[in-house]
């Protein structure tokens, strides 16, 4: 009897296992052209179908073309979707947060915000390296799954400015796969 649950335990397990790292389809990825190469990020609506369905809009209607990388601090994350450039600001309708269990790891793209949890807009960042501090306080809404090697090598900020980044790198074209022809 126990190895019947033990075996069907571990088939649950591996059952899961295979579901979380089914890849995204064309409709859950997206395409961000930089200077330095192209990049997918693997949208996650289990985790924020919100931010997921407005970035998806955003990206649709050529939003984030153009937008600069106002602040990258190396090591830590870059962040753009600033109407301006300037770090201020995004469309005016703010999102309720969504806020998981997800790690802050290197390549995950989250929502950025002002103190106010629901206070996330257009801006997003990602992450360079590891940021457990910013675990459960920020709506976590994809992943890099290829092409972080480009991500790596947007123009950085001054650390002593937080950040800011002086004539920084934009985003060429932001895309939904499923769009791409």
């Amino acid at each position: 009897m126990q190895r019947f649950f033990l075996a069907a335990a571990l088939a649950a397990g591996l059952a899961m296992a295979t579901s979380e790292a089914k890849a995204a389809g064309p409709d859950d990825t997206l395409v961000l052209e930089l200077k330095d190469g192209s990049v997918e990020i693997e949208l996650r609506p289990d985790l924020a179908p919100g931010h997921v369905a407005r970035v998806k809009e955003l990206v649709r209607e050529g939003y984030y073309d153009g937008k600069k990388w106002h602040r990258v601090i190396d090591g830590f994350m870059a962040q753009t979707g600033s109407p301006k450039g300037d770090g201020i600001g995004g469309t005016g309708k703010p999102l309720k947060a969504e806020f998981s269990k997800e790690k802050h790891v290197r390549g995950i793209v989250s929502a950025a915000r002002t103190s106010d949890p629901h206070s996330a807009d257009a801006q997003f960042f990602i992450v360079l390296d590891a940021a457990p501090h910013l675990d459960g306080q920020y709506t976590v809404w994809g992943k890099v799954v290829k092409g972080m090697e480009a991500v790596d090598k947007i123009k950085k900020g001054d650390r002593n400015r937080n950040g800011i980044v002086a004539d920084p790198d934009s985003i060429v074209r932001l895309r939904v796969k499923a769009d791409i022809k």
